[in-house]
């Protein structure tokens, strides 16, 4: 790729001379803390670091607890990239490329619900328990046309609101669904799924086309050149798949 050597270009991207990388922890697929060390890593790490080797650019990981303040750092210039779930309601301020891992969006219920499919889920008095701002949350808001939506700020509330009997219905990313289910007995997930999330980096809006073609350029060559899927068995990322070619 010949974007690397256009100084430029790296301006575009990192005006205070460091590439700024917003990383959410909320999503384990993409991001966790090592159990040694404490360090954030993950195939949002490693892509932020191999984009700031092409730039020329040291790598300052800007790290969060949740999606919607990842996202809100890069739309307020507080950091210069990020790895987000490309959703309508994200899209004002900021330039996403094609997804590059797709995750698939996930149901949790009691074992003795009366729940057996992912379409009955819709129904009016049942309570669907999401991390606030996420892109279950964001999905399920436009669809969801009889149930209620209870929003949790921390996302582990929501297994708790579960546990309780607050909520009927937990959705969240299935390899997270998943711990949970097998950390507390009772609970089973639904067959299927409701939703794809596509996860995607992007750039603020204001960083012009060259940074947002860049970008889009550097995702693509990462996932034919099979670094997103090294990545992901490097972590041992299961729920997570690559995303193809960009159409």
């Amino acid at each position: 790729m010949t974007f690397i050597t256009d100084p430029s270009l790296a301006r575009a991207f990192a005006p205070t001379g460091v590439l700024r990388a917003s990383i959410n922890l909320g999503n384990p697929i993409l991001a966790n803390r090592d159990k040694a060390s404490g360090e954030p890593v993950g195939v949002s790490i490693d892509l932020a670091r191999a984009l700031g080797e092409r730039l020329g650019l040291a790598v300052e990981l800007v790290v969060f607890e949740k999606a919607a303040q990842s996202v809100d750092a890069v739309r307020n210039a507080k950091a210069d990239i990020g790895f987000f779930a490309i959703d309508p309601a994200r899209s004002e301020g900021l330039s996403f490329t094609a997804p590059y891992v797709l995750i698939e969006g996930c149901y949790l219920v009691k074992a003795d619900a009366a729940l057996s499919d992912n379409t009955e889920v819709d129904r009016a008095g049942l309570r669907v328990g999401v991390g606030t701002g996420s892109a279950y949350d964001l999905f399920l808001t436009r669809e969801l046309q009889h149930a209620t939506i209870e929003r949790s700020t921390h996302v582990p509330d929501v297994l708790t609101a579960l546990l309780e009997g607050r909520i009927d219905v937990a959705a969240g990313i299935r390899t997270m669904l998943d711990g949970w289910a097998v950390q507390h007995g009772g609970l089973r997930l639904l067959p299927g799924r409701f939703m794809v999330i596509q996860q995607a980096m992007g750039v603020p809006a204001d960083r012009g086309p060259g940074a947002a073609s860049a970008l889009a350029a550097f995702v693509e060559e990462m996932k034919a050149s099979g670094f997103v899927a090294a990545s992901l068995k490097r972590h041992g990322i299961v729920g997570g798949s690559v995303a193809p070619a960009a159409g």
